[in-house]
């Protein structure tokens, strides 16, 4: 019987998600329903767009009405999110900045921070070409520079030496501005499926193994606390803090509802594709583990829930 074929994510975020699939006993389990492979997560989606993955972990930016959002899991944030950073040069405010570098990681992150300036600010910078991550690179060429991921991360730990070279900047966590612009969670990434692919695994089989695996890392944050700080160069208290208070891994309604506004906005602005309706991913074998979540995916946008 074939696997489905996993489009993953090799960051620090995503690691409680993927716990199942990488630790025994039971990644031995799921390598007999799912191939998985690891990529950039703007990747992850054209993979899944282009039928060369099935089920992928991909930015809310990439979602479309031909893909189904796997419930139960999502790369979020209340607040804080640390990884996505947009950090300007000095002397320069918001309302003031005139060019964006970028990375190539993520649309969504990308759009966002259009969103800020064009939507909350009423600002229009121009967003150069992407290049390599590295902030004194980006912002010898632009008035500010917005990383994601890792490379955020690194960049805070690394902040007095790059301040000693460009001067003292100004940082700016996008999650937290959207937060308290909104008032809704800042919404990164989410499991979505090609449903027609789901031949060899059943909608509710996929959507337990996910959750089990979620909780399973969530379980388990200090043993992967251990195992990330010797891949990334940051303190195991920033890596432990991260995993436990900046990012949050439960598509909550309220999630949804940042999806929601984000899409809209970004619609808006003609940075996203406009998109009628979030689809999710629907099977009766998933009754009684969220059906405040099923019932509301179930209504259009505009309803209240």
């Amino acid at each position: 019987m074939s696997r489905l074929r996993v489009a993953a994510i090799d960051f620090l975020n995503p690691a409680p998600l993927l716990y199942h699939f990488e630790h025994s006993p039971h990644a031995e389990e799921l390598a007999g329903r799912y191939d998985v492979h690891y990529t950039q997560p703007a990747l992850c989606a054209a993979e899944l767009l282009a039928g060369r993955a099935d089920l992928g972990l991909i930015p809310v930016a990439a979602l479309t009405e031909d893909l189904a959002i796997v419930p139960g899991c999502t790369i979020a944030s209340l607040g804080k999110v640390r990884s996505i950073q947009l950090v300007l040069r000095p002397g320069l405010t918001l309302e003031t900045v005139r060019t964006v570098a970028t990375d190539a990681a993520s649309r969504s992150s990308l759009a966002y921070t259009q969103i800020l300036f064009r939507t909350f600010l009423g600002t229009d910078p121009g967003f150069l070409a992407p290049m390599p991550a590295d902030l004194v690179g980006m912002l010898g060429v632009a008035d500010a520079a917005l990383l994601i991921g890792d490379p955020a991360l690194l960049a805070l730990e690394d902040r007095v030496r790059i301040e000693a070279v460009v001067g003292v900047c100004t940082w700016i966590d996008v999650a937290e501005e959207w937060v308290r612009r909104t008032g809704l969670p800042w919404v990164a990434a989410v499991w979505a499926v090609r449903p027609e692919a789901l031949t060899s695994v059943t909608a509710g089989r996929l959507i337990d193994d996910l959750v089990a695996s979620r909780d399973a890392g969530l379980a388990h944050r200090e043993q992967l606390v251990e195992e990330w700080t010797p891949r990334i160069a940051v303190p195991a208290g920033t890596i432990r803090d991260y995993l436990t208070k900046n990012i949050h891994y439960e598509l909550t309604p309220e999630c949804v509802r940042g999806i929601e506004r984000f899409r809209a906005e970004a619609g808006r602005i003609g940075v996203l594709a406009p998109i009628e309706r979030l689809r999710f991913l629907d099977s009766h074998e998933f009754a009684g583990k969220g059906e405040d979540l099923a019932t509301y995916a179930g209504r259009g946008a505009s309803e209240e829930p």
